[in-house]
């Protein structure tokens, strides 16, 4: 096998990528692949392979493979949250307080938004043993009775983009490729981290009048947001929402969102950036709708078994309007136990994918599991290199 520094002498950093965003066609697929638990979790428990010893980030990682950046979580602080790090939350009347502890095992963080109709709480859970963030309790547990708590705390709520922040991290990328804004999320979405799925079913039900006035002051702080990132000089903002159809189903999609991904879009085509959306899960159903909408891109679209759409499938359903990150999810890492099985596996996707090669970055559909072994992930690197 050639060493890393073999394959980063012919390495063409973020240039397939930036063709892409141009609306060029690239010279070969770009290969931009999250390693951000993989890397958090063999970091935390002491195991990374010996080669990777003197790497402090997944970036480190990422360029001793000789890869392209393509990166949302690049920047974030993992045991913190699913996703920012480049703006603020920024509170007029609402008091805002977090304790962190540590229970023996696991970091707890306890979150306590304190208005004039009383106080609301949540909390957080990283799981050390698996490098993973879970929510404990969601801060709406009764939304009838706490209706007027919450709707304070997204009246008062505001972000503040830092610009300093991604000019520093674009500048540590430098020409490797490009830091991903993704800081956004949905009225839906919203919905669900604040109440639960199950709960925002209820809601959405019950009381439709309430929950409409929600969405929208959600809305409008949220492209406040984008359009601070935009004329900070973001090339791409990304809404971190899950377009999973078990959560987000066409019907609600179109009723609850769409507004929201429309003037999105909108608002970044007006500065000459893109609009993504972070899809892992069952894609089919919203693909048509999505591209109506003038969204440019989806990450981490999920293929079977994990999802119901091939990933050329995707391409066509969407009316090739789509740049679309995946090919490699969880599954790949358990079923392809050689070197060969891999290297067959992308060829077979290459050679379905090469029609749409200017709208293709080969990456993880939704993350790198950190059980992946360390072997494989130099085997999707070397097959990536030759057959890209």
């Amino acid at each position: 096998m050639r060493s890393s520094n073999d394959w980063k002498a012919g390495k063409v950093g973020g240039a397939g990528v930036a063709a892409m965003l141009d609306g060029r066609r690239p010279e070969h697929i770009a290969y931009a692949p999250n390693y951000w638990q993989w890397f958090a979790h063999h970091r935390n428990h002491g195991t990374l392979p010996p080669e990777l010893r003197g790497c402090r980030s997944q970036l480190d990682v990422i360029r001793h493979l000789g890869l392209d950046v393509f990166s949302r979580n690049i920047y974030c602080d993992e045991q913190r949250g699913w996703w920012g790090g480049l703006s603020d939350v920024v509170w007029q009347e609402v008091g805002f307080d977090e304790a962190e502890m540590f229970d023996g095992k696991d970091r707890v963080i306890e979150r306590t938004y304190r208005t004039r109709c009383g106080a609301l709480a949540e909390r957080l859970r990283y799981v050390f043993a698996e490098s993973t963030l879970i929510q404990e309790r969601f801060l709406v547990e009764d939304y009838e009775r706490q209706f007027g708590a919450l709707e304070q705390v997204l009246r008062d709520r505001r972000w503040q983009f830092v610009p300093e922040r991604f000019a520093r991290w674009q500048r540590e990328v430098g020409d490797d490729g490009f830091v991903v804004a993704g800081e956004v999320h949905s009225p839906l979405k919203m919905l669900h981290v604040l109440l639960g799925p199950q709960n925002t079913t209820f809601f959405l039900l019950d009381q439709p009048e309430r929950a409409a006035v929600l969405l929208a002051l959600h809305e409008a702080a949220q492209l406040d947001l984008i359009g601070q990132m935009v004329r900070g000089g973001v090339r791409v903002v990304m809404a971190m929402d899950n377009l999973d159809t078990a959560f987000h189903p066409p019907h609600y999609v179109g009723q609850y969102s769409a507004s929201f991904y429309e003037k999105a879009s909108r608002l970044c085509h007006d500065h000459g950036s893109l609009f993504f959306i972070h899809a892992c899960g069952r894609q089919r159903a919203n693909l048509a709708l999505i591209s109506s909408l003038g969204v440019d891109g989806l990450e981490g679209v999920a293929f079977p078994p994990l999802g119901d759409v091939e990933l050329d499938e995707a391409m066509r359903l969407s009316g090739g309007r789509f740049i679309i990150t995946g090919g490699i999810s969880a599954a790949e890492f358990q079923r392809l136990t050689s070197r060969a099985e891999v290297f067959a596996y992308v060829r077979d996707l290459f050679a379905r994918m090469k029609p749409f090669a200017h709208r293709f970055i080969l990456s993880a559909s939704c993350n790198t599991p950190y059980t992946a072994p360390w072997e494989r992930i130099v085997d999707f690197r070397d097959a990536w290199m030759e057959m890209r």
